[in-house]
């Protein structure tokens, strides 16, 4: 298993690439920087010298290298969905979750496929299109077969308001079987964390089921081998040194898409927050300037991938976040089982952006942030191999911006008050002028009178 994936097993590596990069020269910088205008990703030297960058001059011209390469494959849009807690019953006892096996003060629920549609309801009248479903490693509770039949009451539910056309799978480690389970109810991206790359910390941690590291870290190439073509990885950013999590991250992208021609849909990056009953304390807490040094290492250095960033985050750190490499956001989230619309109970951690999703629409419009709710590329087919042939050389943003356009005029229509609608449409014809190609355009324009008459889910 050691030799499976090198550079991730092999924590010594790492940090030797951390150590030989300590001290990075303007020139190797600026170097670095124009290389990866090519959009081709960097090598894990170069991903060491970012990561050790102290000079704020050699900061900034980093995070506008970002901000251009974000532009140059996904345009100006940013996607957003919902995470949907179904059962946080768990067990696994992992030292920083509230939903640890050992918690006795939280009043464990799953729920049942009548409120599993009761909360798609809310989700969907809210103007969601896409959800993250997530659920705590119960194998009694919360075996394959309650996973599949929520996944399948999800896509069932239709209000007036419309539907969610996407549900991307945050669950435990599974076998190849129970992927393809996942794999025939129609999932699209799943999700899986490492929390932490650096395996002494993580087998600390961790107990139960979770504290396998290996089998933890080869559940992508499982899922893979079932057929799921898009998956996510992340990292608990807090668990271990940032900078070696970064590194570990890209290693483990540049491993799937040698292995498999398709490197990770996604890379989430949770930021470590607290949660109730949980007296953990990162020893390795990531201050705000890091953690948007992060964001755009990994933007430049896997170019291709969207990077997902949750409401753990305050609205001035998401705000900042967007501008240099966040393309996925989740917004009106609650991280409490069968939570939205009630009271909230315990939550697995604390949430700190509690703005409405109108609201977080309202301000990321302010900063020229083309909100969307597409699902089209996971509809059509556009996954896997297929997806990357179009991202890496930066040509995905050509149907992300109609399809965004489009989406975000059905939302407007469906959801927003006069006041956004006002707002929303001033960006939509500002956005729909930036089209370049001319039949694009004129399309683009044909499609939106057709929402205007009714016409729902339309896409490129």
């Amino acid at each position: 298993m050691s030799g499976l994936i090198p550079e991730i097993l092999q924590t010594e590596l790492l940090q030797e690439v951390l150590a030989q990069t300590r001290e990075p020269s303007s020139a190797a910088v600026s170097e670095i920087l124009d290389r990866a205008r090519d959009k081709k990703g960097l090598a894990l030297r170069d991903v060491g010298y970012l990561a050790n960058l102290k000079e704020p001059e050699l900061v900034r011209k980093l995070f506008h290298a970002a901000a251009v390469i974000k532009r140059e494959i996904y345009g100006e849009r940013l996607v957003f969905f919902a995470p949907l807690y179904i059962s946080d019953y768990c067990v696994n006892d992992c030292e920083y979750c509230n939903f640890h096996a050992g918690n006795k003060q939280l009043a464990r629920r799953k729920l049942t496929m009548a409120e599993v549609g009761a909360q798609t309801a809310f989700l969907i009248d809210q103007g969601h299109k896409r959800i993250l479903l997530e659920a705590g490693e119960d194998p009694v509770n919360n075996d394959i077969e309650y996973i599949v039949d929520a996944i399948n009451k999800i896509y069932s539910v239709r209000t007036p308001k419309g539907n969610i056309r996407r549900i991307n799978v945050n669950i435990a480690a599974a076998t190849v079987e129970n992927y393809r389970k996942l794999k025939g109810a129609g999932i699209g991206t799943y999700q899986l964390f490492q929390e932490t790359y650096h395996r002494p910390t993580y087998e600390r941690l961790h107990c139960g089921p979770k504290a396998d590291f290996e089998r933890q870290i080869t559940a992508h190439l499982r899922a893979f081998e079932a057929g799921i073509d898009d998956v996510g990885v992340g990292a608990l950013f807090g668990l271990y040194d940032w900078r070696f999590e970064a590194l570990a991250l890209v290693a483990h992208s540049q491993y799937l898409e040698k292995t498999n021609n398709a490197g990770p849909h996604t890379i989430s990056v949770p930021r470590i927050c607290a949660a109730p009953t949980v007296d953990y304390k990162p020893q390795y807490p990531v201050s705000d300037d890091d953690f948007l040094k992060l964001i755009a290492i990994l933007r430049l250095a896997v170019p291709y991938t969207g990077i997902i960033l949750s409401t753990r985050e305050r609205p001035e750190v998401r705000k900042l976040a967007f501008k240099i490499g966040i393309s996925q956001a989740s917004s009106g989230s609650v991280a409490v089982t069968g939570g939205y619309g009630k009271k909230e109970r315990q939550p697995q951690f604390t949430i700190n952006d509690e703005r409405s999703m109108q609201d977080v629409i309202s301000d990321v419009i302010k900063d020229n942030h083309l909100p969307s709710f597409c699902t089209a590329c996971y509809r059509s087919g556009r996954t896997g191999e297929r997806f990357m042939a179009l991202a890496r050389p930066g040509d995905i943003h050509k149907l992300c911006r109609p399809n965004a356009i489009i989406t975000f005029a059905e939302y407007l229509t469906d959801c927003a008050t006069d006041e956004l609608r006002k707002k929303g449409g001033r960006l939509i014809e500002e956005s729909v002028n930036g089209i370049e190609e001319l039949p694009l355009r004129r399309e683009t324009r044909n499609r939106l009178a057709r929402i205007a008459a009714g016409e729902r889910d339309i896409y490129f």
